[in-house]
Order: C-alpha cells, then structure tokens, then sequence
C-alpha cells in the first residue's frame, strides 16, 4: 500500500508541474489564454515557435518518464525481457503514469487547467514498454516522411501503442494501457465541449467551437 501511495502522490505531483505555462510566460503570454488555450506543447510552438516549445515537449514527456520510474522503483524494480515491467510493478508503475497524466491534465500548480497528457502518456509509455516505445517512434517516423506530416505520423505512432505492446506484454498490460489513453480521450471531450461553450460558439482563432483537429500526439498535450 505504501509503494502504491507513494507513486500515486509522487505521479501526480510531477504531473502538476506546468511546464508549458512557465516556457510560455517566458515568453509573454499564458497559453491558457490564446489560441486553443491548451497548454501544451503545440499551443506555445504555434506561439513562439519550434525552438522555443522544444522544452515544453521534453518536460512534458519526462514527467511520465519520471513518473513510470519512480512507480517502478518503489515497488521493487520488476522487469521480465527487454525492460517491460513486469510481476508486482506493473499496477504501481501504471498508478503512477495515470497519476501524473491526471496531474497535467488537472495540475495542483496551475489552478487545475492543463493539458491532454498526450506526451506524459508517452513518457510513462517508454518505462513501462521500452521496446513497444521504440516501435511506435519507429512508425512515428516514418509514417512522417511518408505523409510529410507530423501530424499523421504521431497520431499513427500513439494509436499503435497497445497493438505494438501486445507484442511484448500480457493482455492485461494492453488494457492498462489502453485505460491510461482513455484519460486522453477524456480530455479531448472536455476542450470540445468548452469550445462550445465560448461567447459566440467560437474558439480562439475566431473558429465554430469544437476541438481542432490535429496530431494526436503532442498537439493537444
């Protein structure tokens, strides 16, 4: 029960820290605020550019990977072949990637507005299936030169994850997985029916209210 907590409070108290808000004050503005008014990665690019946003998309990616290995050190480090975690990690380390997916998506430190966990998923993906993480960058990759859009290659490489990991990890681990990606789901809900919501139906570019289609990963994190 201890491990259990500790990687829950640990996960979510990583996840809480608002990583695109501080890149983007930075900057001169609250992501919150313009655009689509998610704070995440491809808000502050679209604002302030590729070179800029490169910190908000490694912070926010290494608060899943941080969260993941903090779940799995507590609960003893169980790993079977290639790195996936394995025996009495695996509901803590998922614990822990859920938690700070909760805390971006709902963070103590910024007034419980965030992201769409997208790259915290990400993140916390690469600890808990390294090899099924590296074939999804894989197809990422080269799904993105194929179509010329980055756009189709992450949402190619983040749909693909629980059939990648079926590959190396039980069933069960593929419906953890796919629990963790409601959560993304569940957010991307929520930003449409915001949008609605909004003086004149209409989102921050002026747009009929619903959510902009876009890159399943990154775009929306």
């Amino acid at each position: 029960m201890v491990p259990l907590l500790v990687a829950v409070i640990g996960g979510y108290l990583l996840g809480s820290v608002p990583v695109a808000v501080l890149v983007a004050r930075a900057h001169g503005f609250d992501p919150r605020e313009v655009g689509d008014r998610n704070p995440g990665f491809w808000n502050v690019r679209e604002r302030a550019g590729s070179r800029a946003s490169a910190p908000v998309f490694a912070g926010d990616m290494l608060k899943g990977v941080l969260a993941g290995l903090l779940g799995l050190a507590v609960s003893g480090a169980h790993t079977a072949g290639l790195g996936v975690v394995a025996g009495p990690s695996v509901p803590v380390a998922y614990a822990a990637v859920a938690a700070a997916m909760i805390g971006h998506a709902w963070p103590l430190f910024a007034r419980f507005r965030g992201g769409r966990s997208i790259l915290t998923f990400a993140g916390g993906f690469a600890v808990v299936c390294p090899p099924a993480f590296a074939l999804a960058v894989v197809l990422l990759v080269g799904v993105g030169l194929a179509a010329r859009s980055f756009a189709a290659g992450a949402r190619a490489g983040v749909f693909a994850t629980p059939v990648l990991q079926a590959l190396f990890a039980p069933l069960t681990h593929v419906a953890l997985t796919g629990a963790l990606m409601c959560v993304i789901g569940l957010r991307f809900g929520m930003a449409a029916l915001a949008a609605r919501r909004r003086p004149g139906g209409r989102d921050g570019r002026g747009r009929r209210g619903r959510a902009r289609r876009g890159p399943a990963a990154g775009s929306r994190t």
